[in-house]
């Protein structure tokens, strides 16, 4: 027992190295840094331009719907991964798992057509 805690000496070294470096740095730059902040450190960076209006802005409930369509899409085409995996591995379901697939790929394709009539996707 005594033997296998020994082994562990170099990693609680290690350990102990490393949390007295980052807390050295952290006291170090505490007491050297500047304690004034003025409101250049207080305004918020938006690459280097400054800002023109508030941050609070809101947004075309259209982006909204383009993202959510997206994420619903995408999370649906996920599934066709681990499909094809099991229908390659699967020889006796073949046809029921294709058939599946389909139904799927149709409502699918239904759910795009839907949404393409209702110009969804249209920015106006």
């Amino acid at each position: 027992m005594q033997k296998d805690l020994y082994s562990y000496i170099p990693i609680f070294i290690l350990v102990f190295v490393a949390v007295s470096f980052a807390l050295a740095n952290l006291l170090i730059s505490h007491l050297i840094g500047r304690k004034k902040s003025d409101p250049e450190k207080l305004s918020p960076y938006e690459c280097g331009v400054p800002p023109v209006s508030s941050a609070r802005l809101r947004f075309p409930i259209k982006f909204y719907l383009i993202a959510m369509l997206f994420i619903i899409f995408d999370i649906e085409t996920v599934f066709l991964y681990p499909w094809a995996v099991v229908f390659r591995e699967m020889k006796s379901l073949g046809p029921f798992i294709f058939i599946e697939m389909v139904v799927f790929i149709a409502v699918l394709l239904v759910g795009f057509i839907y949404i393409w009539k209702r110009k969804a996707f249209e920015w106006e």
